[in-house]
């Protein structure tokens, strides 16, 4: 069960962080202030989705 909690987090970052680029490309920003916002974002969702399934592990 814990395996695959660090996948799950790398790709929740990724996607978040692929989507960040697409925001980025699609409205032509210069900077890439989407995809680091996004990626941020991806990292916070991913955290707080790892500490509920902790809380469900019963010893």
């Amino acid at each position: 069960m814990l395996m695959g909690i660090a996948f799950e987090m790398g790709a929740i970052i990724f996607l978040a962080a692929y989507g960040g680029k697409w925001l980025d490309d699609h409205f032509e920003t210069g900077k890439r202030i989407c995809t680091a916002f996004a990626t941020l974002l991806g990292v916070a969702i991913s955290i707080w989705v790892i500490l509920l399934r902790l809380k469900r592990i019963k010893y």
